[in-house]
């Protein structure tokens, strides 16, 4: 059967949800998280990793004002994902947040499932922050659908090696697995490491659809309902 490793910003879920719930509510509560929790060692970690690439300061406000400059780039850093991961934790269990599906995306995976194809996700959300995400939808738990997940640690997304990596720690084939994401530079990545591709072109998050020029070469689709034809 085939693998089919996803994106999540912009293919499962949309970019708003993304940038305007996600990266506001790190940014807001991050302040006091660290406050509440810098002294425990799964944060301190992180926040020191921080201090020690700007110079090893030692104020706390002014790390977390180098991280909330960091959200406000959307810069891929494993301390700024890993910390921000911890802070949606609270938002999740608390209920303040919960994570908007696309539809067909809920459906698609579901079906896929079932149909004994091995789903996986690849994200540069940390893979705390994909388990949480996946766990805490408008459409229920959907982390049982999933038998890996991988971030940034495996490598940057616009590097083919990462995706070499992610084939082989999923003992599968590159061709063998198809992977889906709306952002052209990673599927060219992916299909440079031999992996199938298709770029995901919702109008919610595109309203100008892509053409071919712009797809460059990567089958495309506005929805996942179009994607089994290409399994």
């Amino acid at each position: 059967m085939t693998t089919i490793l996803t994106d999540i910003e912009g293919t499962t879920s949309s970019i708003s949800f993304v940038k305007d719930v996600l990266f506001p509510h790190a940014r807001r509560a991050l302040p006091g998280f660290v406050r509440e929790h810098g002294c425990e060692p799964e944060v301190r970690r992180w926040l020191d990793m921080v201090a020690t690439e700007h110079g090893a300061m030692c104020d706390d406000a002014m790390i977390v004002e180098t991280l909330q400059g960091w959200i406000d780039e959307d810069r891929k850093h494993t301390a700024l994902k890993a910390l921000q991961g911890l802070v949606w934790r609270e938002g999740y269990l608390s209920g303040e947040l919960e994570a908007d599906m696309y539809p067909d995306a809920v459906a698609g995976l579901r079906r896929w499932h079932d149909a004994g194809h091995r789903l996986a996700v690849y994200s540069s959300g940390s893979v705390a922050a994909q388990k949480l995400l996946f766990a805490h939808t408008d459409a229920g738990d959907l982390t049982p659908l999933f038998d890996a997940f991988f971030d940034t640690e495996a490598g940057p997304k616009r590097e083919a090696s990462s995706y070499a990596r992610i084939a082989a720690g999923l003992g599968a084939a590159p061709a063998d697995i198809v992977f889906l994401s709306d952002v052209v530079a990673e599927l060219d990545a992916a299909r440079d490491a031999g992996l199938r591709t298709i770029l995901l072109d919702r109008r919610e998050d595109y309203p100008q659809p892509r053409d071919a020029a712009a797809a460059n070469g990567h089958p495309r689709v506005a929805a996942f309902d179009a994607v089994d034809p290409l399994l």
